[in-house]
């Protein structure tokens, strides 16, 4: 396989000033990717912005003969971020590649967190990758091409205790990168999502150093470029951590089809076993081909002939303008 570069491509890549969105813009850098490095700085918690931490990692690019912009939109705001997006056009003529990987945490369990809280991680999380992927989207629609990274959480994925707004937040995510594959695809836009563990900010007072030592920033970055390269996957889930990469699955069981006299909640739980029996579980493609499934097992299940052809249902909502 040849070497994974980005000569002439330009990467924005959001909360880019420490961590691991520093590690992503050296990493892009170093393959010949002009980056915009992007981070309001601050804590934490987001509070206390300032654009110190992005100037220091353009100056760490630019000594190392890359060549890099610092930004300090707050993602969380569209009028930011489309003014970040359109100097970058301005500047460099194009965008080719999106990590989106700003974040902020304020944990509490769900019963102490004031909403203003949830709301304000949501909206740096969740929002704030909708509005910088809603900025690129049409630059890339007209180039013919785009990356676009969103990073979750295995907190949103499988859940965190005192995590609730930032795991619904991340797990949000999931929902816009599957629309996003699928409207980008005759785009070739590829939308993917990383799911990383290592050792930053929100973790250094958890993990022990031995362990913190294994799960430096730069041990994840290499799943990064290979899903924003030219070569990348689309809608894939990588979970990266310590040098060690897996995908993230969602599949769907067979399942069951219950009849007329059995449509009753007692019914569904005296079938719970088999419904929950994972073999024979796969992926779905698509939201409507869960409907075709239900409906051809529904039908079988009563013996109904259902000629059923979606193709040009699909294919027509597949040539929805941008």
């Amino acid at each position: 396989m040849s070497d994974v570069r980005y000569d002439g491509q330009v990467a924005i890549v959001s909360g880019a000033g420490a961590g691991l969105g520093r590690s992503h813009a050296l990493g892009l850098a170093a393959r010949g990717a002009t980056v915009v490095v992007n981070d309001l700085g601050g804590s934490l918690d987001g509070s206390d912005a300032g654009s110190e931490a992005a100037q220091a990692v353009v100056s760490e690019i630019e000594a190392l003969g890359g060549t890099a912009m610092a930004n300090g939109a707050d993602v969380s705001d569209e009028v930011q971020v489309r003014a970040m997006v359109d100097g970058v056009i301005d500047a460099y003529g194009r965008i080719d590649i999106l990590v989106n990987n700003a974040g902020i945490l304020r944990d509490k369990t769900f019963s102490k967190m004031a909403m203003a809280d949830f709301q304000t991680v949501v909206d740096v999380h969740l929002i704030g990758s909708a509005n910088c992927s809603h900025a690129v989207w049409p630059h890339m629609v007209n180039q013919g091409y785009g990356r676009i990274l969103f990073t979750t959480s295995a907190s949103g994925l499988y859940g965190n205790f005192g995590q609730s707004n930032y795991g619904a937040a991340k797990s949000a995510m999931l929902g816009l990168m599957n629309a996003l594959s699928i409207e980008g695809a005759k785009f070739n836009i590829r939308a993917n999502m990383l799911a990383p563990s290592a050792a930053t900010r929100m973790t250094e007072n958890l993990l022990s150093a031995d362990v913190l030592a294994l799960m430096q920033p730069e041990t994840i970055t290499p799943g990064v470029l290979a899903l924003v390269s030219a070569d990348a996957p689309t809608k894939m889930i990588l979970g990266a951590g310590a040098g060690c990469f897996a995908e993230v699955q969602v599949r769907e069981t067979t399942g069951v089809a219950l009849g007329d006299e059995q449509m009753t909640p007692e019914a569904v739980l005296a079938a719970m076993d088999q419904i929950r029996d994972p073999d024979g579980a796969a992926p779905v493609e698509h939201a409507f081909a869960q409907t075709r499934k239900f409906v051809r097992m529904a039908a079988a299940a009563r013996g109904l002939p259902l000629p059923w052809n979606d193709e040009p249902l699909l294919k027509g909502r597949a040539n929805e303008q941008p």
